[in-house]
């Protein structure tokens, strides 16, 4: 074929083709190696619209964890999934999701117990283990974030010490009115510290990420101190993977004094959303139903916040935990009783219909699209 097309027209085709395609002709000629293995081929070729997508559920099952995968299409179908990470990681959480890799973290197995983050493509069953800076403070929270540079295709972990909930002015005097940041770079190999544009320490991430273009976003909350009184407010927070820098997004009086158990964040397609409930406690006798509002959080010279759709799910204990590509609510669903396991559904909100996809109980759900980024890293750095 290099004899007869063009070479952009060959790089043109190669775009379109699947990832295990890609993986073997990198073995054709050293010309084609260089090409896929390059960042603006991988860039262009994990925005391709014809890379299918999936579903990665975490969640526990007669407590132990497990993991599955689902192909995120109309019959969703699944195949049990064990992450390809190093042995040397114990207790695995995953982080996030972004650019077709999913982020763990947990400790290593060795003895000196190290905190370590593992970056996994299970695309290309390839992962890179990463140790993280020492914790230093006694009294403190350590949040860990993860995305990958759109423009540069570098992946990014940030870790975040904040203030513990309920800690005061002896642990602000040891850190200072600010979070310190560290952001590591594969690109470098390293981390660094963030000395500039930093969130004040008052303000805490409460949820877990979501990554949407170049931006990971958290649920947080403001809990300052004036005349003596502790006054909260809900809040998102977001950083920019770009240029690193933090942005606050106050939201709506009436969302942002929700107790933190009434709202998160969500990715619908390409747009940050915010999940909103209405949360009747545990009495099966009260007769207003269980719901969720889904709100776009759209960007202008203000952010603005659209009401899309409300999803009604009588009777049962409903939490948002994510949307299929198509924009299905993926909900997790309990029965009051108790007494049956929780679901996991895909939510129809027009029909009320719900696809069963799988039992169990503390889902995380994260997407992810086949990708090539960390194609050219070797299978574990070691540390």
């Amino acid at each position: 074929m290099s004899d007869e097309l063009p070479f952009h027209i060959q790089e043109a085709i190669l775009k379109r083709l699947p990832i295990k395609s890609l993986i073997q002709f990198r073995s054709v000629s050293r010309t084609w190696k260089s090409l896929i293995d390059s960042s603006e081929f991988i860039a262009a070729h994990s925005v391709s619209h014809t890379q299918p997508q999936h579903l990665f559920v975490s969640y526990t099952d007669t407590k132990e964890d497990k993991y599955v995968s689902f192909i995120d299409d109309d019959s969703f179908p699944q195949h049990r999934f064990v992450p390809s990470l190093p042995l040397s990681i114990r207790h695995p959480r995953i982080v996030g999701s972004s650019y077709g890799l999913l982020c763990f973290k947990g400790d290593s197995a060795s003895i000196y117990r190290k905190r370590i983050a593992v970056l996994l493509n299970p695309s290309i069953r390839k992962s890179i283990a990463i140790a993280l800076p020492d914790m230093i403070y006694t009294n403190h929270l350590i949040v860990l974030g993860f995305g990958v540079c759109p423009v540069t295709i570098d992946t990014k972990i940030i870790q975040i010490t904040q203030m513990r909930w309920g800690w005061g002015s002896e642990l602000k005097s040891e850190i200072g009115n600010f979070w310190e940041v560290k952001v590591y770079k594969q690109s470098s190999g390293k981390f660094t510290s963030l000395s500039g544009n930093l969130p004040s320490i008052s303000i805490h991430i409460m949820g877990p990420q979501v990554v949407i273009g170049k931006s990971i976003y958290w649920c947080a909350v403001d809990c300052a101190t004036a005349d003596s009184v502790l006054k909260t407010r809900n809040l998102i927070m977001s950083f920019d993977l770009t240029n690193e820098s933090f942005e606050v997004i106050d939201l709506p009086d009436r969302i942002a004094i929700l107790p933190l158990s009434q709202f998160s964040v969500s990715k619908l397609r390409e747009s940050l959303v915010m999940v909103e409930y209405n949360r009747r406690g545990y009495d099966p006798t009260d007769v207003e139903q269980v719901c969720c509002t889904v709100w776009m959080v759209e960007r202008g010279v203000e952010r603005s916040f659209t009401n899309l759709f409300t999803i009604k799910a009588p009777g049962d204990l409903m939490t948002a935990v994510g949307f299929t590509r198509k924009g299905g609510p993926i909900m997790e669903l309990q029965e009051y009783t108790f007494e049956s396991p929780e679901e996991l559904v895909v939510y129809e909100p027009n029909s009320e219909l719900s696809n069963h996809l799988i039992s169990g109980s503390s889902f995380i759900v994260n997407s992810y699209t086949e990708t090539l980024v960390l194609l050219g890293s070797s299978d574990c750095i070691s540390y």
